[in-house]
């Protein structure tokens, strides 16, 4: 080895010095690294590199002609690395019969080259900074990974945070702010629906008999049934104590809004086991629907079904009225629950 090539070994470890014809008469250390299994000296250099741009470089005379100006190529051969080089003449110009060295580096491509070739520090020279650019990429890399995850753990706890803000706790079902979305929503989008508002009947004669456990396990029952009772399209929500409200999604048939009801009352009239005990229960409900509006709102719709609710409850419980606006002319109360009926035996 000269002392020239020494010298470039250490400062400029991918240099190829080529003679007039094009021929490479060494490589750094790091370039014959690349090809570890071919020997690059006495290869034309146009042979192995595809010369990208200039795109008129196609002869050693032109490559000579393209001195000191940025080269674009990459290998012929897999693995195809691209490059980025410079040439300079021996002797300062590109006369004819004399050689040139020409430095080479990756570029953007050096992700993949010290991925493809295992290239270390020791690969590249001491002044390179291309190290320390890839234990910054690295640690932006470990950083951004870092981020995203924490991103997806709040996104997480987000959404698990909102879900739970939209649940009834006791029974899984909606609760009254989840069910204002969805009305409003589903007004919003112009389709038909049916809703439903539902209170127990003689369900604090539970809670006062048999303590809040019985009624927790009615209100669970109560909940199973309706979910059973309605499609997954549909929406049950648990509004109040011993409220529910079903919105039933592009139903506004009478004759099944009936059939619906009839066996929800039915179900819930069957007495719920506890402990030694039977919960007896059953329920009111007051039925809208949003084609009898002509400019519908989601105040105006909960307001008309909790008077049909009242309405039923008026006609004896245990039963569904439709509103009807006639029904405003007649009294609203609460009735509690639980007055006229025992619930348990």
């Amino acid at each position: 080895m000269t002392e020239l090539s020494a010298v470039l070994s250490v400062l400029s470890p991918m240099y190829v010095r080529i003679d007039a014809l094009g021929h490479i008469i060494e490589a750094g250390p790091t370039l014959a690294k690349l090809r570890p299994h071919e020997p690059l000296e006495g290869r034309r250099f146009l042979e192995m590199f595809e010369m990208l741009r200039p795109r008129h470089v196609a002869s050693t005379d032109d490559l000579m002609q393209a001195a000191r100006t940025k080269l674009h190529m990459r290998f012929r051969d897999a693995p195809r690395t691209s490059l980025k080089g410079v040439l300079v003449p021996i002797g300062g110009t590109a006369q004819a019969g004399k050689g040139a060295i020409i430095n080479l580096s990756f570029g953007i491509s050096i992700l993949d080259a010290v991925r493809d070739y295992s290239l270390t520090s020791a690969d590249f020279a001491p002044t390179d900074l291309t190290m320390e650019m890839l234990y910054l990429i690295e640690a932006k890399s470990a950083a951004m990974e870092a981020s995203r995850t924490l991103n997806q753990r709040l996104q997480g706890a987000k959404i698990a945070a909102e879900e739970q803000a939209f649940t009834d706790t006791l029974t899984g079902l909606k609760n009254r702010r989840a069910m204002d979305h969805v009305l409003d929503r589903t007004i919003a989008s112009g389709q038909d629906f049916s809703l439903m508002h539902v209170d127990l009947d003689y369900f604090k004669t539970v809670n006062d008999t048999l303590g809040h456990a019985a009624g927790d396990q009615v209100l669970q029952h109560v909940a199973r049934i309706m979910v059973e009772e309605t499609r997954s399209d549909d929406t049950v929500a648990r509004v109040g104590g011993d409220e529910f409200v079903i919105l039933l999604h592009k139903v506004i048939d009478k004759g099944r809004l009936t059939d619906i009801s009839q066996r929800l009352i039915a179900r819930l009239e069957v007495p719920v086991p506890y402990e030694a005990h039977e919960c007896r229960i059953s329920c009111s409900i007051g039925t809208v629907r949003v084609s009898d509006y002509a400019n519908p709102s989601a105040a105006q719709v909960m307001e008309d079904a909790d008077i049909a609710l009242y309405a039923s409850k008026r006609q004896g419980r245990a039963c569904m009225r439709f509103y009807d606006p006639a029904m405003r002319d007649a009294p609203v109360q609460t009735l509690p629950s639980g007055s006229d009926a025992q619930g348990t035996t």
